[in-house]
């Protein structure tokens, strides 16, 4: 009597559907985990597009104009007058510092060369303007 064919052989099974299951919980994790340690700051303006566009550095200070025409210097809401002001301060903490302005493309341009011709009073060197990139076509 052969013993061997009384047991049922079988053979080793892989769980593919638990395995996928942990894949995607840990591609979850890592995605929300990246997604708390992103630190967004910003003001909501409506940037113009330029195909030479380019991410600011960390030692800039950002000058936006809104749409209403309010500047917010580094976040904080101050009149043109006080442009000058603030920009010689930060100028004088940190001499190469480059200073970010972000203006809404609805923004009056009169009031982003005023802004900008205070930066330049100032003493201010280094004056970028904020520009989303613009997707090139073939067609």
């Amino acid at each position: 009597m052969n013993l061997n064919k009384l047991r049922a052989k079988r053979s080793p099974r892989l769980m593919i559907i638990p395995m996928i299951d942990i894949i995607f919980f840990l591609l979850v994790f890592f995605m929300m985990s990246t997604l708390s340690m992103v630190e967004q700051q910003t003001i909501p303006v409506n940037l113009p597009q330029a195909a030479s566009a380019q991410s600011d550095k960390p030692s800039s200070i950002a000058v936006t104009i809104t749409q209403a025409g309010r500047i917010l210097f580094d976040q904080e809401d101050i009149p043109l007058e006080m442009v000058r002001k603030r920009a010689q301060i930060a100028l004088a903490n940190q001499n190469d510092i480059l200073f970010v302005i972000k203006s809404d493309r609805q923004t009056e341009y009169g009031k982003v060369v005023a802004v900008l011709d205070e930066m330049k009073l100032a003493g201010a060197a280094r004056i970028a303007i904020a520009t989303e990139r613009k997707d090139r076509s073939w067609n």
